[in-house]
């Protein structure tokens, strides 16, 4: 049985860790095989949207520890280069959904993090637990937790242990909803939906401009020039939409 899974349908990829008997915990191999996962999502015109979510009752425990030494002779990040510890840093442009179903743990609690929308059903949990067991390897998602969560909550987590439950989580920002682990899927589908019903070039113009110019100061971001957002106006859905809003319908986008 494959760790990482992969379907494609309707324009939604969906990528499931499949380690269970891990906790998920990404190993060496794992992240390989999200590298290549995350680079033919991000090639294939047809994909708009990508879904990651996990089998079993823990979303992910982190970076395999058992898998130190072969994860030194590697240069892919964690998560297949999302997060970028460890390696080089992907920037996937589609956009992202995390479908967190337990505790997201650590590196895990990252990989989460690096996704644009997070759908967490109610026994979801976040933590950063690497002072509590003595471990400390990159400061990645130190930097992540303290831009996305206030300052004193933050450094709850990381000085003292602090877990956040997915209620808390969703009160401080860090979620978009909570609901029943019975209806994650279902949930996770919805907002799925909403995002497949947007313009793919205009969510992925919007997706790069944030993502290049996030952390500089607003007045080098709104006078920086973002060739995927000049580009789009000569595409086929930039035409559709002038059409559909002209014709009073709803557009029908083609990606292209």
């Amino acid at each position: 049985m494959a760790e990482v899974e992969l379907t494609i349908e309707n324009h939604l990829a969906h990528v499931r860790l499949n380690r269970d008997r891990a906790r998920n915990a990404i190993s060496v191999s794992m992240d390989r095989e999200l590298a290549e996962i995350w680079r033919r999502v991000d090639e294939d015109r047809q994909v708009w949207a990508v879904v990651l979510s996990s089998a079993g009752k823990v979303f992910c425990a982190g970076a395999d520890l058992y898998d130190l030494d072969e994860r030194s002779k590697n240069r892919i990040a964690i998560g297949g280069g999302l997060t970028g510890l460890g390696g080089p840093r992907l920037a996937l442009r589609k956009p992202l959904i995390a479908s967190v179903q337990g505790p997201a743990l650590a590196s895990g609690f990252e990989l989460a993090m690096c996704a644009d929308i997070i759908i967490a059903a109610r026994s979801a949990r976040f933590a950063i637990p690497e002072a509590q067991i003595g471990v400390i390897a990159e400061a990645g998602i130190l930097h992540r937790v303290t831009r996305q969560l206030p300052h004193h909550v933050a450094m709850g987590m990381v000085l003292a242990g602090m877990t956040l439950d997915a209620d808390q989580a969703l009160h401080y920002g860090l979620v978009n909803e909570v609901c029943d682990l019975e209806d994650l899927e279902e949930v996770t589908r919805q907002w799925a939906d909403r995002v497949l019903a947007c313009s793919p070039l205009v969510s992925q113009a919007a997706k790069q401009a944030i993502d290049f110019r996030q952390g500089w100061p607003l007045d080098v971001a709104i006078s920086t020039r973002y060739e995927s957002i000049e580009t789009y106006a000569s595409t086929a859905d930039a035409r559709e939409s002038r059409a559909a809003l002209a014709e009073r319908r709803d557009p029908r986008w083609s990606g292209g």
